[in-house]
C-alpha cells in the first residue's frame, strides 16, 4: 500500500512539474480587410514540429514550453510575422505580401522559390479551378498559361484536348506535353479505337489538384530530357496539412446547351432549292416529268409531297445536365498528416446519348518517422463510364442527322424510327444499340526521405500508373451495320501498365551569407507496357442478347502487346551570389528501348543565368520598383514519342493456306534516335509599386532537328520507305503576361492578361519534297511554310454570266477558269493562330466575389470540310445551310454561290470556298460566390458555408459559320502524322457546351 501511495504521489509530482514547464497560448489571426484567416500556420520559432493551424474563425490554441520565446505566423499571400511570447493571449494581424516572389513553385524533381526561378514556367493553382465545372484538369490551363495553346477540339464528353506548348515541334511524333503527377510520368496515349481519341487525363478529378506547372523552356524542362520538347506539365495533388481535422463537402448541379446550332433549310426551302437543282442539272424533263417523280425514283419514298417539316438538327442535340458530389477529409499533427477524398461526377452531354460518369477516391499519407526520416504516399483510384457517340466521319454520328431532308419524318407511320431516309437515321443506333467505354485507372506513389546531414537529403520514389479500358459495342438487327448480320457485338480491351522510380540526392547550403548552392543528382527508370485484345461476333439470337457469348459466329479476334523502357541519369546545379546573381545548369542522359542500337542514349544539357537588378545598390532606393529580373537560358530537349519498334526489322505472322508462317513487315534503322530541339529563351520579370503592377515578357526560339520521317528507298528488297531522322522545324515567339491589383481596399479588383505570338516554319524535309496527302484534306507540309498550311484550288466565286463556279488558274490570282482540273494548287490559308491568350478580372467586396475569365484566338483559318456536303447548293440530297438560297439566277448574278445543279459538282470539290477565319473571343468562365458570415454559419455548427453560381462558355464571338471555332477533327485513328498535318479541319464536329451550374461548399 505504501508503494502504491508513493507511486501515485511521484506521478502527480511529475505531472505537476510538466504542467509547470508548459503554457497554453490562445489568440486570433486576422488579415486586415480579409477578416479572420483560417489555416494560418502557427509554430514555435526553431521548433516547427511544435505548431498548429487557425480554425475557420481564425482562432488557435497552442501548448508551448516555458522556454519558448517567439511564435511564427505564416500564410500564403501574407508576410511572415514573428511575435515575442509575452503572455497567454497573442492576437496577430497579418500584412498582405506585396510580392509573390517568395512563393514556392514546383520544378522538376523538387521545389524552388519563384524569386530564384530561371526557367520559363506557367502556373495554375487549385483556387483557379475551384467551383468550376471543369471536365478535365488540363482545360484549367486554357487562356491562363502564356505559350500554352489548348484546343478542346470537340463538344463530345471525354475527348482528348489538343495541347501545344510553344508551337508544334514534330510532324510524325506526338506533340502533346509530358504529364508528371507527383513525380510519376504518366501514360497519356489514347488507348481507344476511335478517330477522336479518348482522354486518359479525364479520369483525374480536378478537385484533387493542388497546382499545375507548365515547364516551357530548356532551363525548366531539360531535366526531363528525351521527352521534354513538347513541354512538361507537373501536376501536384493535394495532401493533408497539420492541424485539426477538416471535413469539406461540395456539390454543384446545372445544365448545358450547345454554344451554337446550325441553321438549315425548312421543308419549303429545301423543295425550292432541290427543285432548282433538278431543273438546272437537266434532271427535270427526260425520264421525269417533275421533281416528285425523280425524288421517288431515287429515294423510293413519296416524301416530296409530304407535310413533314423536320428539324433534324434538334434531333441530334438535347439539354445536358451535370452534377457533382465531392468530399474531402484532411488533417493531422506534426508527425502524421492525411487526406481522404472522393468525387462523383455525372454529365449528360448536349449530344443525344452522350454521357460521362466519373467516380474516384484518393488517399494520401505523410509521416515523420524521426527527425531525419520521412515516408509517405498516395493512391488514386477512379472508374469512368463514357457512353460514346461514333466518330465524326461516320453516318451514325448524330450530327450528321442535319444532312437528312426536312421533308422526311423521324418516325414512320407505325411509330417506329424511320429507316427509309435518304441517309442513315442514326437514331436507330441509339435506340437499338449500345456504345460504352469503361476505364479503370489507378495512380499510386510512395516515397522515403532521409536527411543524411542537415544539408544532404536522399529521396526515393516509386510509383505506378495502371489504366484499363474496355469498349463494348452492340448493334441490333434494326441498325445499319447489325441488320445484315443478325446483330453485331464487339469487345475491345486495352491496358497500360506503367512503373517508375526516382532516386535523388540533394544538397543545399549557404556559405558566408553570400553563396547559395543547390545540387541535385539522381537516377530514374520507367517501364511501360501496353496490351490489346479484341473479339467480334455476329448472328445473335435476338436483340435481347448483346454479348459475344451469344453470337453464332465469332467473326474476328486479335491480341497484341508492346513495351518500352527508359533509364535516365540526371543532375542540376543552381548557384546564387549575394542574393542577386543566379546561375543554373542541368544535364540528363536518357536511354530508351525505342531507338536504334547505335543511338540508344542521348544527352540533354541546359544552362541559364539571371540577374535580380533591383537588388543592386543603385536601385534599392527606387521605391516604385519592387522587382526587376533578367534571365536567359539555352539547352537541348528531345521527343521520343514514336512507335516502340520503329528502329527494328520486324516480321509478322501470316496464314499460308492454313499453315502459320512469317513475312517481313518493317525495315528498321539501327541509327534511329530521338528528335532534338534547341531551346533559347530570354525573359524579363518586373513589378511596380509594391507589385500593384507585375509583368513577364519572354522571347523564345526553338529549332527541332532530326525529325522522324519516312524516307524513300529502292524497293528491290520489298520496302519502299524507311523511318529515319531527316527534317528540321522552327518555332519562335513572344509571350507577355500582365497582372495588376487595381483596388486593394474593402473592394478588391485585380486583372490578369496574357498574349502569345508563335510562328512555325518547316526548314527541311526528305529531299525537301512536300508532304501532301490530298483528297478531302487540304493540309500540307513544305519547306518554308508553317506545318499543315492549307493547299489546294483557290475558289474565285461565280461567273455572273452563267452561274459557273470559277477558280483562279494560278497563284497570281489574275485569271479564272470554270475547269476545276485546270486550276493549279496554291497556298490557301494557315490553321495556326497568329496569337492567342486570355483576359481575366477578379473582384471581391465583403463576402461576395466575382471571377471573369475570357479566352481569345486570332489569325487562324478553318476548313469546314462538311461544307462540301451541307453548303453545296443542292448538289445532292443533303439538306443545306440556309445561306445556299442566295444561289445564282439570271436575276441574282452577283453572289458567291453557284447555280444549283444536281449531281453536277458545280463548285462542290475541295477548295478555299469553305476556308473561313477561325478567330474567336470567348467568355470562358464566370464565377459568382458568396461566403456566408462565420457568425451565421457557426449557428449551424459549420466552419464554412459558400454558395456560388458558375458559367462556362457563356458567350462566343466569331465570324466562323460552322458549329464552333474551337475545333480540330482528327484525320485518322492510327496515323499521328496525318493528325499533326491536318490541322484546323471541321467535319460534323460537335460544338462546345454552354454550362451553368449552382453549387455549395460546406466546411465542418
Amino acid at each position: 500500500m505504501r508503494k502504491l501511495l508513493f507511486s501515485m504521489m511521484f506521478s502527480f509530482s511529475l505531472i505537476t512539474l510538466a504542467l509547470a514547464q508548459n503554457r497554453v497560448i490562445t489568440g486570433k489571426v486576422t488579415g486586415g480587410s480579409s477578416g479572420p484567416i483560417p489555416g494560418v500556420s502557427v509554430y514555435v520559432k526553431g521548433s516547427p514540429s511544435t505548431g498548429t493551424q487557425t480554425n475557420a474563425t481564425g482562432n488557435y490554441q497552442l501548448t508551448v514550453n516555458e522556454k519558448a520565446k517567439t511564435l511564427v505566423f505564416t500564410y500564403i499571400g501574407f508576410k511572415l510575422q514573428e511575435i515575442p511570447i509575452t503572455g497567454n493571449t497573442i492576437n496577430v494581424a497579418l500584412e498582405e505580401e506585396s510580392t509573390t516572389l517568395s512563393d514556392v513553385v514546383v520544378v522538376g524533381y523538387g521545389t524552388q522559390s519563384k524569386r530564384d526561378l530561371l526557367g520559363s514556367q506557367a502556373r495554375v493553382t487549385s483556387a483557379e479551378m475551384k467551383d468550376r465545372p471543369i471536365a478535365t484538369v488540363e482545360s484549367a490551363l486554357q487562356g491562363k498559361a502564356p505559350g500554352v495553346f489548348i484546343n478542346s477540339s470537340s463538344g463530345k464528353l471525354g475527348q482528348a484536348l489538343q495541347i501545344r506548348v510553344r508551337g508544334i515541334s514534330s510532324i510524325s511524333a506526338s506533340n502533346q506535353p509530358l504529364f508528371v503527377i507527383d513525380g510519376v510520368p504518366i501514360v497519356t496515349e489514347a488507348l481507344g479505337t476511335y478517330t477522336e481519341p479518348d482522354n486518359p487525363l479525364a479520369a483525374i478529378s480536378p478537385d484533387d489538384i493542388e497546382s499545375m506547372e507548365v515547364l516551357k523552356d530548356a532551363a525548366a524542362a531539360a531535366i526531363y530530357g528525351a521527352r521534354a520538347s513538347n513541354g512538361v506539365v507537373l501536376i501536384t495533388t493535394k495532401r493533408g496539412k497539420e492541424g485539426k481535422t477538416n471535413v469539406e463537402f461540395g456539390y454543384f448541379a446545372g445544365f448545358s446547351d450547345p454554344t451554337r446550332k446550325g441553321e438549315f433549310l425548312n421543308a419549303d426551302q429545301y423543295r425550292q432549292l432541290l427543285d432548282a437543282a433538278f431543273k438546272y442539272g437537266n434532271y427535270d424533263g427526260g425520264d421525269y416529268n417533275n421533281a416528285a417523280e425523280m425524288w421517288e425514283d431515287y429515294t423510293g419514298t413519296t416524301d416530296w409531297t409530304s407535310n413533314n417539316n423536320t428539324n433534324w438538327v434538334n434531333e441530334a442535340f438535347r439539354r445536358g445536365h451535370v452534377q457533382q458530389y465531392s468530399l474531402n477529409i484532411n488533417g493531422g499533427n506534426a508527425k502524421t498528416r492525411f487526406m481522404l477524398s472522393g468525387t462523383y461526377n455525372n454529365n449528360d452531354g448536349i449530344i443525344i446519348s452522350n454521357r460521362y460518369v466519373r467516380n474516384g477516391g484518393r488517399l494520401s499519407l505523410d509521416h515523420n518517422v524521426s527527425k531525419i526520416f520521412d515516408v509517405g504516399g498516395s493512391i488514386n483510384i477512379s472508374k469512368v463510364d463514357n457512353y460514346r457517340i461514333p466518330t465524326d466521319n461516320a453516318f451514325s454520328n448524330p450530327l450528321q442527322l442535319n444532312a437528312l431532308p426536312p421533308i422526311q419524318p423521324v418516325y414512320n407511320a407505325s411509330g417506329q424510327l424511320n429507316n427509309s431516309t435518304v441517309y442513315y437515321n442514326s437514331l436507330i443506333d441509339i435506340d437499338n444499340g449500345k456504345n460504352l467505354s469503361t476505364t479503370y485507372r489507378a495512380f499510386a506513389n510512395g516515397y522515403a526521405s532521409l536527411k543524411i546531414t542537415p544539408d544532404l537529403i536522399f529521396r526515393s520514389e516509386y510509383g505506378f500508373d495502371f489504366n484499363n479500358l474496355e469498349e463494348e459495342q452492340f448493334l441490333g438487327s434494326k441498325t445499319q451495320d447489325g441488320g445484315s448480320t443478325g446483330g453485331f457485338s464487339s469487345d475491345y480491351m486495352a491496358k497500360s501498365i506503367n512503373f517508375n522510380t526516382n532516386n535523388t540526392l540533394s544538397y543545399n547550403k549557404i556559405f558566408n551569407d553570400k553563396h547559395s548552392l543547390n545540387i541535385l543528382a539522381g537516377f530514374a527508370f520507367q517501364d511501360t507496357k501496353f496490351r490489346y485484345s479484341s473479339v467480334e461476333g455476329t448472328t445473335l439470337p435476338s436483340d435481347s442478347f448483346t454479348k459475344i457469348a451469344s453470337a453464332a459466329i465469332i467473326s474476328a479476334g486479335s491480341s497484341s502487346e508492346t513495351r518500352h523502357t527508359f533509364v535516365s541519369y540526371l543532375a542540376r546545379v543552381n548557384y546564387k551570389y549575394r542574393d542577386k546573381y543566379l546561375l543554373g545548369a542541368s544535364i540528363r542522359t536518357d536511354g530508351s528501348s525505342r531507338f536504334g542500337a547505335n543511338n540508344r542514349y542521348g544527352t540533354f544539357p541546359a544552362v541559364s543565368a539571371g540577374w535580380i537588378v533591383n537588388q543592386e545598390e543603385f536601385l534599392k532606393s527606387v521605391n516604385w520598383l519592387s522587382q526587376l529580373k533578367l534571365r536567359a537560358s539555352y539547352g537541348l530537349t528531345g521527343n521520343a514519342e514514336i512507335g516502340d519498334f520503329a528502329s527494328r526489322n520486324l516480321y509478322r505472322g501470316v496464314n499460308y493456306a492454313g499453315i502459320g508462317g512469317t513475312r517481313p513487315f518493317q525495315l528498321g534503322d539501327p541509327n534511329l534516335t530521338w528528335e532534338n530541339t534547341q531551346n533559347f529563351n530570354i525573359g524579363i520579370d518586373f513589378g511596380l509599386f509594391s507589385d500593384r503592377i507585375s509583368s513577364t515578357v519572354e522571347y523564345y526560339k526553338k529549332k527541332t532537328t532530326d525529325l522522324l520521317l519516312n524516307a524513300p528507298i529502292v524497293s528491290t528488297n520489298g520496302f519502299s520507305s524507311i523511318t529515319q531522322n531527316i527534317g528540321d522545324m522552327e518555332n519562335k515567339g513572344l509571350e507577355i503576361s500582365l497582372n495588376t491589383r487595381n483596388l486593394v481596399g474593402a473592394f478588391k479588383w485585380s486583372t490578369s492578361f496574357n498574349i502569345s505570338f508563335n510562328k512555325n516554319k518547316v526548314l527541311r524535309l526528305v529531299n525537301d519534297q512536300p508532304i501532301f496527302p490530298g483528297g478531302r484534306f487540304l493540309g500540307r507540309v513544305a519547306v518554308g511554310e508553317p506545318l499543315g498550311y492549307f493547299y489546294g484550288k483557290a475558289y474565285a466565286g461565280v461567273d455572273p454570266n452563267n452561274g459557273d463556279a470559277i477558280y483562279y488558274v494560278d497563284a497570281s490570282r489574275t485569271t479564272t477558269t470554270n475547269d476545276y482540273a485546270a486550276a493549279q494548287n496554291q497556298k490557301l490559308g494557315n490553321p495556326n493562330p497568329k496569337f492567342y491568350g486570355g483576359f481575366g478580372n477578379q473582384l471581391s467586396y465583403k463576402n461576395f466575389d466575382l471571377d471573369i475569365q475570357t479566352q481569345f484566338v486570332s489569325g487562324n483559318d478553318i476548313y469546314n470540310m462538311a461544307g462540301v456536303f451541307q453548303s453545296a447548293n443542292g448538289d445532292y440530297f443533303d439538306n443545306q445551310t440556309i445561306d445556299q438560297l442566295n444561289y445564282w439566277t439570271p436575276t441574282n448574278r452577283i453572289t458567291n454561290i453557284p447555280q444549283p445543279r444536281f449531281n453536277d459538282g458545280n463548285g462542290t470539290s475541295p477548295s478555299s470556298r469553305w476556308i473561313q477565319d477561325g478567330s474567336y473571343f470567348r467568355l470562358k468562365s464566370v464565377l459568382l460566390g458568396y461566403n456566408v458570415p462565420t457568425s451565421l454559419a457557426g449557428k449551424y455548427h459549420l466552419q464554412r458555408l459558400r454558395l456560388f453560381v458558375s458559367a462556362v462558355n457563356l458567350l462566343t464571338f466569331t465570324g466562323y459559320k460552322g458549329y464552333d471555332p474551337e475545333v480540330n477533327t482528327p484525320a485518322s485513328s492510327t496515323s499521328t502524322q496525318s493528325n499533326n498535318i491536318q490541322l484546323g479541319h471541321d467535319f460534323y464536329t460537335p460544338p462546345q457546351a454552354r454550362t451553368i451550374t449552382f453549387g455549395v461548399n460546406i466546411g465542418l
